[in-house]
């Protein structure tokens, strides 16, 4: 062991060793650091080739961008100049339609105002009619307020209505009877007594029932109205129904429906006292079915007026009857015998046919064995003429072409 030998503890440390360690520790370090500059420089390459790579794919990519860029802006200008071409067009459109539509519009507003002028005409024309209508209101109010008016207007009515229902000669009116009373209409019934018709209804009470506002005014018309009703159905029945002349019920003319409704409503009890007289309330209406249902019995009675003659027509009738039967029985008889001579002919038609197409294919075989069958045969003297046969009473002439 050298003298310059290091004491270090327990150990002792040859300087040299040492050296030599401390040597191979800096070599080792700087191989390392070595291979770690070797590796930090492969990887600062490997980085700038991944950087260059990065950067050209980069730039590749922008490349591609930029030619998306100007395909999408060349895009984007056709699209804004079709969009700006579309919105144009539909502009025009709309404004076209909207031209339409505003000259359809003034057209039916032309239409519409033409129409209402019409209407307003028409109103107008109505207003006049309903002024006039009110002038007429008016008059038959004072017609009603009338006594003789009031009347007369009944009168009228009935008069109307027996005259469009029935045949002229089966009413009358103002016809005086044997009791020297004059009903205002007379129906003469077929077979029976004559019926009696009278217009002359009271309305005063009614007309004071209707504007009656008070009950004790209400009541004063009700019984205004029960007198009057029941003395003028007493009158009736005592001036027209006349045994054996005239029917023993007469009807009283009520010429409103109004009224004839408010008598069912409120005084039933006025009906059943005319029951009683024997006199019926009727109204314009029931007139007119009343009417109806006499009409119906006149034309029953006409109808067996005319029974005699209505079965001397029939039994003429039957007689025509039996003589077309006889006659259609002839022309059938004489149809069946033309039917037989159209079948003669047809036969005889068929049998010049036949003869035609043989001599027209020249075939006369079967001719000529017949005559000569007929030559072979013994002769049995002259055959007698055959005389001409009779059809009908007239003479024809023999049948050659039918062979029979």
């Amino acid at each position: 062991m050298s003298e310059n030998a290091i004491r270090v503890g327990e150990m002792t440390l040859d300087p040299v060793h040492v050296l030599l360690g401390v040597a191979g520790l800096a070599a080792f370090l700087l191989l390392v650091l070595l291979i770690v500059v070797i590796v930090n420089n492969a990887q600062r390459t490997e980085e700038r080739t991944a950087q260059s790579m990065r950067e050209h794919a980069l730039e590749t990519e922008l490349v591609k961008l930029e030619s998306r860029l100007q395909t999408l802006a060349e895009i984007s200008v056709t699209r804004q100049s079709e969009m700006s071409r579309t919105i144009n067009e539909r502009l025009d459109k709309v404004s076209h339609r909207m031209g339409q539509n505003l000259t359809e519009s003034s057209l039916k507003t032309t239409e519409s105002l033409s129409k209402l002028n019409e209407r307003l005409a028409v109103i107008d024309t109505a207003q006049k009619n309903i002024t006039e209508l009110s002038s007429n209101v008016v008059t038959l109010q004072e017609i009603l307020s009338n006594k003789q008016q009031r009347g007369a207007y009944g009168q009228g009515r009935m008069e109307a209505i027996i005259e469009d229902a029935l045949p002229r000669g089966a009413f009358a009116f103002q016809v005086t009877l044997s009791n020297s009373t004059r009903p205002d209409c007379v129906v003469y019934i077929p077979n029976a007594p004559d019926l009696v018709i009278d217009a002359k209804f009271p309305l005063e009470g009614f007309e004071a029932h209707r504007r009656a506002r008070v009950e004790t005014t209400r009541k004063d018309a009700a019984r205004k109205i029960r007198q009057d009703v029941t003395t003028h159905i007493s009158a009736i029945a005592e001036r027209y129904l006349i045994p054996g002349e005239t029917q023993d019920t007469a009807l009283m003319f009520v010429p409103s429906e109004g009224v004839y409704a408010e008598l069912h409503e409120h005084f039933p009890d006025i009906l059943q006292k005319a029951a009683r007289a024997r006199v019926v309330i009727v109204s314009p209406n029931m007139l007119l079915l009343a009417v109806q249902t006499m009409q119906a019995i006149m034309k029953d009675v006409k109808m067996r007026e005319q029974a005699g003659l209505i079965q001397k027509e029939v039994t003429s009738l039957m007689d025509d009857v039996h003589r077309l039967r006889d006659r259609v029985l002839k022309l059938q008889q004489h149809f069946g015998q033309a039917g037989k001579d159209i079948e003669l002919v047809l036969t005889s038609s068929e049998k010049i046919t036949a003869r035609g197409r043989r001599i027209e294919t020249l075939d006369f075989d079967d001719e000529a064995r017949e005559l000569e069958a007929k030559a072979k045969r013994p002769s049995k003297g002259k055959a007698k003429p055959s005389k001409p046969r009779k059809a009908n009473g007239t003479s024809k002439q023999p049948d050659l072409l039918a062979g029979e």
